[in-house]
């Protein structure tokens, strides 16, 4: 029973991979703030430079497999701390060479930072105020504020936190790929330098937000899950649920982390035992919630509110609402779904809640269904092929003199000061389309080698990755309905990364190791 459902999960996942792959020979996902503003866009594709593209970087990358082949001769004690030295060697310089400055939300949270910090001044707890609207946001306020305390006050004490955080998640891949393939007689440390080259982690980490340090605490959280079912000790079930509860402190999408996790332990309920798998998921499920209960607590306790943060926040409803837009896909619906909490509900979430559900009851009967299935099909491929997590943007940066934006209100991005790097990729240049390129040629790469570890697997009866699987059928789930920005499917790129270097492997072995495709799939076990 177990089993022919995780084979059907798997099969899922395989027929999304296939419908963004063949989408993507025909439809090309773009976004590129300094050219377009800040908007999807899809456009025909160019399939000759897309399948040159394809050949170049997959030429390039079994090149660079077949150098980190030779390292497999030496020592995980002398190559895992080089790696992640050089990638933070790198993250450096591109923080140097990027100077961007915080906008928009990541401006806002490091601002009520400060407020906080230095005039004690918590007003945007009363309404109309940012966390008013917004009370899960104070988790990265709390944070931006403990760093601003112990640390001098500088964007580069922020950004080299995030280098940390990035270094975790390098790691963290590299172990879980492990876990997960512990079959494998060698290293596999290319799956490590993939994770400490992978171009929007290096350019992400000059973003202040959470999006860094929620994918380091998922992954971890994951990782000790996946460590739990098979080596059954209850301390890793227990670092996994608090970093699991912190995870999802910082980023709500924890909760399809914590779904993912808890059905893979009903999945493994007899090896488990009931017991231990009783307890695993009751010490799970407590721990997820006390982050915030905590925060609630001791808001109300200093007299900071006076109710629940969350009771006239802006509601989910909100996100729904404008994650059903047939101009924009689902993106951002500048301030159209905003102006409905902020203004004709006056703040007031249950008042809100009802329009919002009115809006939504009016969208989707004034569409015909052909207009919703081809809205719900743009969201699904421009979301999961951009490929790019929009680092152009949030990591890369761009000088706000040659920015047309699409969102109107927002503060314009801006670098501390220029540098030849900066201004060699400004705006539509050649050199910043191309890494654009290639990153979203990567992606489809990436799909690829998971597509063909799903087939692998589904053949030779092995589910192993369905945490992985569980996880990622989730935030497609989830972002089809959802407001939608591919920076929100960070936390699940190094999921994609492990899958495609799992089935890298696979693919490789089937075309230099005898025995085809069975030994391929019986030897990544």
């Amino acid at each position: 029973m177990v089993k022919s459902i995780q084979r059907i999960l798997y099969i899922i996942l395989a027929c999304f991979l296939g419908l963004f792959m063949a989408s993507s020979f025909f439809i090309r996902a773009k976004y590129n703030y300094a050219v377009y503003g800040d908007t999807t866009v899809l456009e025909n594709q160019q399939p000759l430079l897309f399948i040159a593209l394809i050949a170049a970087v997959l030429g390039v990358s079994l090149l660079l497999y077949r150098l980190c082949l030779k390292l497999n001769k030496y020592s995980r004690r002398i190559v895992i701390p080089a790696v992640l030295l050089f990638s933070a060697a790198i993250q450096l310089v591109i923080i140097f060479l990027f100077t961007r400055m915080p906008t928009d939300d990541s401006q806002t949270v490091l601002s009520l930072a400060w407020d906080m910090l230095y005039n004690k001044d918590y007003s945007s707890f009363q309404s109309g105020g940012y966390l008013y609207m917004f009370p899960f946001n104070f988790s990265i306020v709390l944070y931006l504020k403990t760093l601003l305390l112990l640390f001098p006050d500088n964007y580069l004490v922020i950004k080299a936190f995030n280098i940390l955080f990035s270094l975790v998640t390098t790691l963290m891949i590299y172990l879980l790929y492990k876990e997960l393939n512990t079959r494998s007689r060698t290293p596999d440390y290319g799956v490590l330098i993939f994770a400490a080259t992978f171009v929007p982690a290096l350019f992400m980490s000059n973003f202040i937000y959470n999006d860094v340090i929620a994918t380091a605490l998922l992954t971890s959280a994951l990782y000790f899950a996946v460590k739990f079912i098979r080596r059954k000790s209850m301390k890793d079930i227990l670092f996994a649920a608090i970093l699991l509860a912190l995870g999802n402190y910082f980023r709500s999408t924890g909760t399809i982390f914590l779904i993912a996790v808890v059905l893979c332990l009903l999945f493994n309920l007899r090896s488990l035992g009931v017991k231990k798998a009783v307890a695993s998921i009751g010490i799970t499920l407590l721990l997820f919630a006390i982050p915030g209960w905590t925060q609630n607590a001791l808001l109300q306790a200093t007299g900071i509110v006076d109710e629940s943060p969350s009771s006239n926040s802006a509601p989910v409803y909100m996100w729904l609402n404008m994650g059903i837009n047939l101009e924009t896909l689902g993106f951002w619906d500048n301030r159209e779904s905003y102006n409905i909490y902020q203004q004709d509900a006056g703040y007031n979430q249950a008042e809100s809640v009802e329009l919002f559900k009115a809006s939504i009851r009016n969208k989707l009967s004034s569409a015909s269904a052909g207009e919703l299935a081809g809205m719900y099909y743009k969201k699904l491929i421009w979301t999961w092929t951009e490929g790019t997590y929009q680092f152009e943007r949030y990591g890369l940066g761009n000088d706000g003199d040659s920015i047309r934006s699409g969102r109107s209100g927002f503060v314009m991005d801006r670098y501390i000061y220029s540098t030849s790097a900066s201004k060699l990729f400004k705006g539509a240049s050649t050199y910043r389309s191309g890494l654009i390129w290639i990153v979203y040629v990567q992606n489809f790469l990436m799909y690829g080698f998971i597509l063909f570890r799903l087939v692998t697997g589904i053949r030779a009866g092995r589910f192993g990755e369905t945490s992985l699987i569980l996880v990622l059928l989730g935030f497609i789930g989830f972002y089809l309905l959802w407001e939608i920005k591919v920076r929100y499917l960070y936390p699940v790129y190094p999921l994609l990364i492990i899958l495609s270097a799992l089935g890298f492997k696979d693919a490789y072995e089937l075309v230099t190791a005898k025995g085809g495709i069975r030994h391929a799939a019986e030897s990544a076990e």
